[in-house]
């Protein structure tokens, strides 16, 4: 089914020992896409994983720290964690938070703490929830870590780049009079933000790559491979590799979105892990 909201989705903890985050998880062929929700005060301790990790804030503030930068980041604001770089997110005492949070599929959606080594395989979601409930997984939110001597050797924790891509001042920022599209690509995974006319149209016999477009404002007429809808705020395209997709914003208002979708790097990479699986 190429169309989804959060809301009618179950929300998960996705690593329940190190975060308070909660997420309801679409699974596609190359990503994870989900909605992390933290009650205020709450959030993750200092973790790291194998994948990248994407994200742009939609609701209340993020104490965000980032290799060693620490910032306060507000909505509207998109954020790419390289493979492998420490990093906690934590709600502010003000409020919730809510963001877009999506990862390659080279890993699960399980993070790693800070002080322990890369496992040989991931967890997951079913596996790391069923043994933190059975008590084999200790809760670790809140505890300071226990580990003496060097960090491991996969975490990067010194000279990490700047992060951090102010996308809008606030999510209720009007929009402007033409067509805007930014794109910013990570190795794994790319983000797009588009504010698109009123009678804008875009189509694609084939998709060179698997997206997820979220409306941020307006409305956008969807077809993916001759499924239909009338989307609008909270409403997530998916669009598979290889099919057909087009978008057209209807003649009486623009529309802002918010796209996620694989590279070709990430679709090579898995689809050679599948292939070795498979041999």
């Amino acid at each position: 089914m190429p169309f989804h909201r959060f809301e009618d989705l179950e929300a998960v903890a996705l690593t329940p020992h190190l975060s308070s985050a909660v997420a309801p998880v679409i699974e596609g062929n190359y990503l994870y896409y989900c909605l992390n929700q933290k009650k205020a005060g709450t959030g993750s301790e200092l973790h790291y994983h194998p994948n990248e990790l994407l994200i742009f804030t939609l609701e209340g503030t993020v104490n965000a720290v980032i290799g060693k930068d620490r910032q306060i980041v507000k909505p509207g604001t998109f954020i790419l964690i390289p493979s492998n770089v420490r990093h906690s997110l934590k709600a502010t005492e003000d409020g919730p938070c809510a963001y877009l949070y999506i990862k390659d599929q080279t890993w699960s959606v399980v993070g790693i703490a800070a002080d322990e080594a890369l496992p040989d395989k991931p967890m997951t979601l079913e596996e790391v929830n069923r043994k933190f409930s059975d008590g084999e997984i200790s809760d670790r939110k809140g505890a300071a870590s226990t580990a003496s001597g060097e960090p491991p050797s996969e975490i990067i924790i010194e000279g990490v780049p700047n992060c951090y891509y102010p996308i809008l001042t606030s999510l209720d920022e009007p929009l402007r009079a033409g067509k805007r599209v930014d794109w910013i690509e990570g190795e794994l995974c790319a983000f797009g933000f588009f504010e698109l006319p009123a009678g804008y149209e875009y189509a694609q016999d084939m998709s060179a790559h698997e997206r997820f477009i979220y409306v941020l404002q307006g409305k956008v007429d969807a077809d993916v491979a001759g499924e239909r809808k009338s989307a609008s705020k909270g409403d997530i395209i998916q669009v598979p590799l290889n099919a057909s997709f087009s978008l057209n914003i209807p003649a009486d208002e623009p529309t802002r979105l918010v796209e996620i979708r694989s590279t070709a790097f990430l679709q090579d990479t898995m689809e050679e892990r599948r292939r070795e699986f498979v041999a």
